[in-house]
């Protein structure tokens, strides 16, 4: 009887060994014969490698793990940087697709993935208005319409609110999912930092482990230290000329708005004449603007501030997002902007268009 257990035992840890949580991906991709296929995931900055596999025929297998928890990942088609995302984690997924639309290869085997697939899925109705009337937008811009545009600018920030909604929503309902801290972390620069802590509390423990939400922690720390109501924090930037120029050095004015920014934010070039028309209006009355560019680029930086008339203070470390004021005042999405009094005194946040000019208006009078 000795015997037969001894024979068995090493059988048993075998199972064992090769039973522990892992991830198997196999891709059947149309297309893509003898193709390198990297799997990544965002680093920060940075793109990280996790595993890669070439094709035979269009098809290749990866296997690997374990995963810590269910994790956005991008599967990369080395030769023509085609790519498409999923949320990766320890359990047989299949990637069905074409090369030349890899974006659109049908995942199945992740249940975090399923459930991002319905969110997007529902939320689709939502993003074709919101499609709509940008291309509405782009026209009315072409033809100088600015009746038109002002009212699409008014039915594109309703849709806005809409989605942030719809998405907050979903957090609610889905406390136990992995993709409730995505859409939290990409909403929560709307957000005070109160209502982020209590979609935080509602999430469960599983969740609630995963580094994302950590960093929701932090952020809504440094939130804290710049909500309204709140002394804004002082910092200093160089200024176009290279010259150091600190926040501190500009309030004083009835109204500071501190505006983030860049030459490459598309919503930030498109929102710059609307805090033109306020900075003209009320520049003479006490309202002032220090604009603060998350730009990498010099060049590009200062050709922005000329196309786009912004004849205020600039500053910037071209340091792109590791910006230092951006990251002191936890702005993770442009434009953002901060509305100061005179003594330096936070009493508004994130006021675009009409919502700007109209509480300028009203404190200014």
């Amino acid at each position: 009887m000795k015997k037969i257990l001894y024979l068995i035992l090493p059988a048993f840890l075998l199972v064992n060994c090769t039973s522990k949580p892992h991830y198997e991906i196999t891709g059947n991709i149309k297309g893509a014969d003898s193709v390198k296929f990297l799997l990544q995931k965002r680093d920060g900055n940075s793109l990280v490698t996790i595993d890669s596999a070439f094709s035979k025929n269009g098809t290749f297998k990866m296997k690997g793990g374990p995963v810590d928890y269910p994790e956005m990942v991008m599967l990369v088609a080395s030769d023509n940087r085609m790519r498409t995302s999923f949320y990766l984690e320890n359990s047989k997924i299949s990637i069905t697709g074409t090369l030349d639309s890899l974006y659109n290869a049908v995942i199945t085997g992740s249940k975090t993935q399923d459930e991002y697939q319905n969110y997007i899925n529902s939320a689709r109705e939502i993003s074709d208005r919101y499609n709509d009337v940008v291309t509405q937008y782009q026209i009315a811009r072409q033809n100088e319409d600015e009746e038109k545009i002002n009212e699409l600018t008014r039915q594109a920030d309703e849709i806005q609110k809409e989605y942030v909604q719809y998405q907050k929503d979903f957090i609610k309902n889905n406390p136990s999912s992995f993709v409730s801290p995505s859409l939290l972390r990409g909403i929560a620069y709307e957000m005070e930092p109160d209502e982020i802590e209590s979609y935080l509390n509602m999430m469960d423990s599983t969740v609630a482990r995963i580094p994302a939400v950590s960093e929701l922690k932090e952020m809504v720390v440094k939130m804290k230290s710049v909500a309204i109501g709140q002394k804004a924090p002082d910092f200093t930037l160089n200024d176009a000329d290279g010259n150091p120029v600190s926040l501190s050095s500009k309030v004083g004015s009835k109204l500071l708005l501190v505006d983030f920014w860049a030459a490459w934010c598309g919503p930030c070039r498109q929102e710059n004449p609307n805090v033109v028309k306020v900075y003209k209006e009320f520049n003479k009355k006490g309202f002032d603007i220090f604009g603060v560019s998350l730009d990498q680029n010099r060049e590009d930086w200062l050709k922005a501030i000329k196309d786009d008339n912004l004849t205020w203070t600039h500053v910037s470390d071209l340091q792109y997002w590791n910006n230092a004021a951006a990251r002191l005042y936890s702005v993770n999405a442009i434009p953002a902007n901060f509305l100061l009094d005179e003594k330096g005194v936070i009493i508004a946040k994130n006021l675009r268009g009409e919502e700007l000019y109209n509480k300028v208006k009203e404190i200014l009078k």
